[in-house]
């Protein structure tokens, strides 16, 4: 393949979208839509990538700060052929062809623009654009041929004639076109259509009319070159990406039980013989290494999960990370910046927030863990809670390594449990307890011997 660049066009607010959010910032599986066909258009080489940008600016430009790309910027919105023109002085020191992508098509797959360009380099076409024959074209540009089947132009569902609307061969707004050519053709076009815009399909009949080379290049699939135009199609381009993310994870070694209730995002990793059981969500970069177990409905965001560990049905875990051979839930919740450690265990109705859980570690059930640093080998019973806020600050709780505590206890923070130290069942900690002590703070406890008699001989008195 020949020297090749590109340009995406994302400067239309998309308002069949009825959203704030300008369209192509609408994710799918959890990134910008844009952010598809610029990765395609860098898998296939392209040595310049221009996005053409116009609504919220600002904001797509902060999608695509990390990736490297040039900015063109569309001021007015007068059509799509005006949006490449926005790019020209991006291509002044450039001799070769210039892919033209929509950044509303984020299924488009970089095997098919490199066979398409392929072709429109063979043939040394001026222009080369990407058709595909569809049972329903209502909206679309049609492809138009000659009585030969040479193909002549495109012309739009507005300013089509009658006899024209029933062809069912469709422009999908993806092009390829030799440089020199592009740029001059624009300045011919005009907006003598009933949009009054500057139409880039008509840089195919500019073409013909000089007696360049142009060709229609058909492909087969019609979801890969579906564009978003609203929220159905929005759903529709969802689900097919889904679908191939899970595809892809199970032929990469990850056994997914059932692929239509599992969600996983784009930037998912997972390693090899992890089982993802059903109704689970994976999402954000999470990562998540080999011979792990997710059991069902939980919601895993922004995480790393290390190798052969067992997450138990329903948590929540959101930016947290969980060592190697550690388990984690029945319904639990780890909280942003908690980090359990390597064979630790936290278990059902357990929060952990901004807290480390040392190697080999228990924190079993009904549990509250904030703003701490709890050490190896370290028990922590049932109904513990750290008291970490003030109504002004947080405040950190340590629990050096071995240390026990007893079921419901409150550590007042903050506070520190020094080495092996044991506190006692039902204690509120406020002071620290040095290693090797029994930490105890209890009310004493009062038994009233035959209280119930003596209570029952004053009522029969009255």
């Amino acid at each position: 393949m020949n020297k090749i660049t590109a340009i995406i066009l994302a400067a239309g607010m998309g308002t069949r979208m009825k959203s704030e959010l300008v369209k192509v910032l609408h994710p799918v599986a959890g990134i910008p839509m844009l952010l598809y066909p610029l990765k395609a258009a860098q898998e296939i080489g392209c040595s310049r990538i221009v996005i053409v940008v116009g609504h919220q600016k600002d904001k797509v430009e902060e999608a695509v700060k990390n990736e490297n790309v040039l900015i063109a910027y569309q001021e007015e919105t007068l059509g799509s052929g005006h949006a490449v023109m926005a790019a020209k002085k991006c291509f002044e020191d450039f001799e070769g062809d210039v892919l033209i992508l929509c950044g509303d098509v984020p299924l488009i797959n970089s095997r098919t623009l490199e066979t398409f360009i392929n072709k429109h380099q063979i043939r040394d076409c001026a222009v080369s654009v990407l058709s595909i024959v569809i049972d329903n074209p209502f909206g679309y540009g049609r492809i138009v041929r000659d009585v030969k089947g040479c193909f002549t132009g495109i012309i739009e569902e507005k300013d089509a004639t009658d006899e024209q609307r029933k062809i069912s061969e469709i422009n999908t707004g993806i092009y390829c076109c030799k440089a020199s050519f592009l740029f001059e053709a624009l300045k011919n076009v005009k907006t003598d259509n009933k949009q009054g815009e500057y139409y880039l399909p008509d840089i195919v009949s500019i073409a013909v009319g000089s007696e360049q080379k142009v060709q229609a290049i058909e492909t087969e699939d019609s979801l890969e070159v579906k564009g978003v135009n609203d929220r159905v199609d929005l759903s529709e381009v969802e689900k097919e990406m889904r679908k191939r993310i899970n595809l892809f994870h199970m032929k990469e070694g990850v056994t997914i039980i059932d692929p239509l209730s599992t969600i996983i995002d784009a930037e998912v990793k997972i390693g090899r013989d992890t089982v993802v059981y059903p109704n689970n969500t994976i999402k954000g970069k999470s990562s998540i290494g080999s011979g792990s177990i997710i059991e069902p409905n939980s919601v895993i965001t922004g995480s790393v999960i290390g190798n052969h560990v067992h997450i138990k049905p329903s948590c929540v875990i959101q930016e947290a990370s969980v060592s190697d051979h550690a388990a984690v839930g029945p319904f639990a919740h780890l909280r942003p910046q908690a980090n359990v450690g390597e064979d630790a265990r936290v278990g059902n109705y357990v929060e952990i927030k901004k807290s480390t859980i040392g190697k080999g570690s228990k924190v079993s059930h009904l549990t509250y863990i904030g703003d701490s640093i709890v050490g190896e080998g370290v028990n922590v019973g049932a109904g513990t809670i750290t008291c970490n806020y003030d109504g002004k600050n947080k405040h950190q709780t340590i629990i050096e390594d071995g240390v026990f505590i007893g079921s419901n206890t409150a550590l007042v923070a903050p506070v520190k449990i020094g080495k092996n130290a044991l506190i006692g069942a039902g204690s509120t900690i406020t002071k620290d307890v040095p290693g090797k002590a029994l930490g105890v703070s209890r009310v004493r406890q009062v038994n009233y011997n035959n209280y119930f008699k003596a209570a029952s001989k004053k009522d029969s008195e009255k």
